[in-house]
């Protein structure tokens, strides 16, 4: 077993294919899909499913995949030491569910890598979508929310995907609406408060589930309801339409401006918003540092409110 070999099988999963790897790698795909092979051969596993549509990885190349990962982490961070001119290549991938303070922290990252090489990637993604691409290791965190609503059947998912489920912090419901909303000057509001206004939700896909929903009280029959895909269109909405959406409250001015208010909503649930990652595999240094970041960007944040 090599380094390179290593770093083939890390550029395949980033890839997504064995052509565009080695494209990338400037190789030929014989050369490299040998070099896979002999790697399997070796440690007596299937990394990868191949098919007529690509690769994907194997649960035991999943599992390999996280082992490569750190041992090419080391192997880089002993070439610094002794080859100072070339600095590391950080390389760090993180999907979520939509909310500014995952960007926040992930700013805060990338800014104290930022005299390095770096190719970090950060994904708001649907909820199954998340689920997969950290059980496939495309990810190595992902970040969302269990409730009342969604904790047994979530729990049922994550332990199916051999996931393991890391609290952040608990919040009460709140509602996102516009400064100009009449809902903003009130101290709290209730789901029947709600209803003249339009709900605006995320997209969950051909995967869609009440379950999957970023918001609580996804069950709930509204007269208006606008799906959208991304933050931007969904402060815009909010914005423009008077609308509103249930999330966890904690807004960012820095990213978000100031238009928009988090009021409180009268409600029995709660979302205890957290990490997933692969269990029983070590997090990496970056996937640690990363969670520091964030943990004291919401500590900073509860400490304002």
């Amino acid at each position: 077993m090599t380094l390179q070999q290593l770093r083939y099988v890390i550029k395949v999963v980033q890839a997504g294919s064995m052509n565009l790897a080695a494209q990338q790698l400037f190789i030929s795909q014989p050369s490299l899909s040998k070099a896979i092979a002999e790697l399997e051969k070796e440690m007596q596993i299937s990394i990868f499913e191949r098919s007529n549509r690509g690769v994907v990885l194997t649960d035991s190349g999943s599992r390999f995949l996280s082992y490569a990962r750190q041992v090419v982490e080391q192997a880089d961070l002993l070439e610094h030491q002794y080859k100072i001119d070339h600095p590391i290549k950080r390389v760090f991938a993180i999907s979520s569910q939509h909310y500014a303070f995952v960007v926040n922290a992930f700013v805060a990252l990338v800014q104290e890598y930022a005299k390095d090489e770096y190719e970090f990637s950060l994904r708001e993604s649907q909820t199954a979508d998340i689920i997969e691409e950290v059980r496939t290791r495309r990810s190595e965190l992902g970040i969302l929310y269990l409730s009342k609503f969604n904790r047994e059947i979530m729990n049922h998912i994550l332990q199916g995907a051999e996931l393991a489920f890391g609290t952040l912090f608990k919040a009460s419901p709140h509602v996102f609406v516009s400064r100009k909303n009449p809902l903003a000057q009130k101290e709290s509001v209730t789901l029947a408060d709600l209803l003249p206004y339009p709900r605006l939700t995320y997209e969950q896909g051909t995967k869609n589930s009440f379950y999957f929903s970023e918001e609580l009280h996804s069950t709930e029959q509204v007269p208006k309801s606008i799906v959208v895909t991304d933050r931007a269109t969904l402060f815009n909405l909010l914005i423009g339409l008077d609308g509103y959406t249930i999330s966890s409250g904690i807004l960012s001015s820095d990213l978000n401006g100031t238009e928009i208010v988090a009021v409180p909503l009268a409600s029995q649930e709660y979302m205890e918003l957290g990490f997933i990652y692969p269990k029983g595999l070590p997090l990496s240094a970056m996937s640690k540092r990363y969670l520091e970041l964030l943990k004291d960007y919401i500590a900073g944040y509860s400490q304002k409110l």
